[in-house]
């Protein structure tokens, strides 16, 4: 691969890494103050339907970590077991899809339907 490629792909991850931090730190606060609140599953859910901005939020963090876990991925794959080329980012590809399927699915399931 090359360095600018590499460099990219570094730059991206580290951007999701920090989204993700914010992501994960909001999304814990969140549920300690409803838990301290006495709020059910079932009332946060109800909460939750149809806001745009829970929507936003979980969106974003479901998109960080698509992004985030398959450069990771790959480059675990690519350290410890030589794994290269093309069927190595045709794996990574899947493996985003596959993780931004089932978080936006999550997504829906919390502010949708």
């Amino acid at each position: 691969m090359r360095a600018s490629r590499q460099a990219q792909l570094w730059y991206v991850q580290r951007i999701s890494a920090v989204t993700l931090a914010v992501c994960v730190l909001i999304h814990l606060i969140t549920i300690l103050l409803a838990m301290q609140g006495g709020l059910s599953g079932a009332e946060i859910l109800a909460r939750t339907r149809g806001s745009a901005i829970a929507a936003v939020f979980y969106l974003l963090f479901v998109l960080s970590a698509a992004v985030h876990a398959p450069i990771g991925v790959a480059r675990i794959c690519e350290e410890w077991f030589g794994w290269r080329g093309l069927s190595l980012t045709v794996v990574m590809l899947l493996l985003f899809v596959l993780l931004l399927t089932g978080g936006v699915t999550a997504v829906w399931g919390l502010v949708g339907g």
